[in-house]
């Protein structure tokens, strides 16, 4: 998956935020509109939307002379797949994920808990019973870093 850059995620935020997923979407100018603290051109905003939707990210629909955009999947799911991309990355997958479980917070933990048990029982979780629990990054311990022989096996 594509990186994104400065303003396709600023792009890609107001998407998320204003647009369900129900919804028709919006217009390139809802969109330049949206956008705090900035002052585009309505063409550049155009563009980053177009290329947007050349990488998969964002879906179209002509209505009369004006496209309607709208995410193509959830902002939950972009990240997610940025996550296992960066599990690619090389090395060795399971030592990238005891290093990941081991600086989470006790409550970040709790949350993928409770969604292996879920997902290990059948039973689908919603996302919302599960991340309401998830505290501000704030909360955030920092453990000393495991030695990579020891995680490395």
């Amino acid at each position: 998956m594509t990186r994104l850059g400065d303003l396709e995620r600023a792009v890609m935020d107001v998407l998320w935020d204003s647009v369900p997923a129900t919804s028709d979407g919006v217009t390139v100018r809802e969109v330049a509109d949206a956008l705090p603290g900035r002052e585009l051109a309505y063409t550049t905003v155009m563009t980053v939307l177009d290329r947007l939707a050349g990488k998969g990210m964002v879906q179209r629909e002509r209505e009369g002379r004006a496209w309607r955009y709208r995410a193509a999947a959830s902002r939950e799911a972009y990240i997610a797949q940025l996550m296992l991309d960066a599990l690619d990355l090389g090395g060795s997958r399971d030592a990238a994920l005891v290093r990941f479980a081991r600086s989470v917070t006790g409550t970040e933990a709790e949350v993928l808990r409770a969604a292996l048990a879920a997902d290990a029982s059948g039973l689908p979780a919603a996302a919302g019973e599960l991340t309401d629990r998830v505290e501000a990054p704030t909360d955030r311990v920092v453990r000393p870093p495991v030695a990579d022989e020891a995680v490395d096996r």
